[in-house]
């Protein structure tokens, strides 16, 4: 019940899903969706739930890194939770508060092994790529991002993501 909920939250957003098409989409009775989530609040808050990758403490190499592996690792299989939680935000406030907790939690672990004054403001715009990479490849369907293996894309954008993390000049590194 659970997946097919987070396909049809992902594909439908949160408005335009409802207890009975999830329920025929799991063939099974939409009393026994209820019985197990409530409501349909309840079930998106279950189905929208995201994986978060706590960052680990290391060098500025390590942690730009960990950053580049967790990109990849979020688009090697569709993230339906979180597209779900996405497609959803502009309409739900629910979803809306999700991602931003999600996001402002995850921020804060990353500032908290980052040794830099504007670690705040660097961990949300690696954020705002995340989100604007996933958002390009999976609703969008933007050409050349949709086609793209996972390690080309963490390729391309390992500048900007080690610049994020460094801090100073990535010109000067080079």
């Amino acid at each position: 019940m659970l997946a097919e909920a987070r396909k049809l939250f992902s594909s439908l957003g949160y408005d335009r899903t409802t207890i009975r098409a999830v329920a025929a989409a799991a063939r099974v009775d939409p009393g026994l969706v209820m019985r197990y989530f409530g409501s349909k609040s309840e079930l998106f808050a279950k189905a929208a739930e995201m994986v978060e990758i706590e960052p680990e403490a290391g060098s500025t190499e390590q942690v730009a890194q960990h950053l580049l592996s967790s990109l990849t690792a979020k688009l090697e299989t569709e993230p339906t939770a979180t597209l779900a939680m996405l497609r959803s935000m502009l309409t739900h406030p629910e979803a809306a508060a999700g991602v931003q907790e999600s996001i402002a939690r995850q921020q804060h672990q990353l500032s908290q092994v980052m040794d830099l004054p504007d670690a705040s403001l660097r961990t949300a715009l690696f954020g705002a790529i995340t989100l604007g990479v996933i958002v390009g490849r999976y609703l969008l369907e933007l050409d050349g991002l949709r086609d793209a293996s996972p390690e080309e894309v963490a390729e391309v954008l390992r500048p900007c993501i080690e610049a994020l993390t460094h801090g100073g000049d990535p010109v000067a590194r080079s």
